[in-house]
């Protein structure tokens, strides 16, 4: 049988290729919301990933972002988001990236994230660590919150819902260096593994955002959990990665937030 990490590497790679030689086409864009969109390019690069996937394992199951829904009775299922990044895309910002990850009977064991506009390819396969086109990486070794780059990312309903994470923004940005909003959750992660976040945190994530960078991280050096600092799963409704040194000041502050009742649960 193939290996899974370099059949989806390849597939990242081509999928990543379509998107940089597109970015400046003119965009066919619709909306799934007011401000959530989807184009043209996210459906062909889908498409590129899928066919690539199941040319080799063809008795896998899919769930990808945009059309592809495929349930076998394999226990293996590629979790694929064909373009995070989707608005910065749209607008020509180039920050973005091709997340692929496989789950094995509810267990995530490889995963690679490409940035094609820096030709970046992130990957990791479960108890194996993470790499970096091919080196590997670990998390930074930052241990005072004060001293910590961080990032985060806003739902699209953030001006109808309670739960936004416009308070959890305000006091982490007060507590941190500096607070990055980059548009891609899965490269966001791919930074707190490589060490140029020292944390992030968003909510209201899809598994197809995180399911192979919270690997990535955590196959780093990371920690990867919910805002309480317990479980994680890439279906929660809440992340927070770091570099474990500074994550319960990252959950003190968040559970101080929501004690208050900033940025509240619906």
């Amino acid at each position: 049988m193939k290996d899974f990490l370099t059949v989806a590497s390849d597939a990242a790679r081509a999928a990543g290729l379509l998107l940089r030689e597109n970015i400046q086409g003119k965009r066919e864009i619709t909306y799934k919301g007011d401000i959530n969109l989807v184009t043209e390019m996210d459906m062909r690069s889908e498409r590129v990933v899928v066919e690539m996937l199941l040319a080799s394992f063809p008795g896998h199951g899919i769930i990808a972002e945009e059309e592809t829904k495929i349930q076998t009775a394999s226990g293996y299922q590629w979790i694929i988001d064909p373009l995070d990044g989707t608005t910065n895309y749209a607008h020509g910002y180039p920050c973005f990236s091709v997340s692929i990850a496989l789950e094995h009977k509810g267990e995530v064991i490889a995963g690679v994230v490409y940035d094609p506009m820096r030709d970046e390819l992130f990957s990791a396969r479960k108890g194996a660590g993470a790499t970096l086109n091919g080196r590997a990486i670990k998390v930074s070794g930052t241990d005072r919150l004060i001293q910590s780059l961080l990032a985060t990312g806003f739902p699209y309903d953030r001006k109808t819902s309670e739960k936004n994470n416009l308070d959890y923004f305000h006091d982490l940005l007060m507590a941190s260096q500096e607070v990055r909003r980059d548009g891609s959750a899965a490269l966001d992660l791919c930074y707190v593994a490589s060490g140029r976040f020292d944390g992030f945190w968003e909510l209201k994530l899809k598994p197809w955002d995180v399911a192979a960078g919270s690997l990535i991280a955590r196959e780093a050096g990371g920690m990867v959990s919910d805002f309480t600092g317990t479980g994680f799963s890439i279906h929660s409704d809440e992340l927070l990665a770091s570099n474990g040194r500074i994550h319960g000041a990252l959950v003190d502050i968040l559970q101080s937030v929501r004690k208050r009742g900033g940025s509240r649960t619906p």
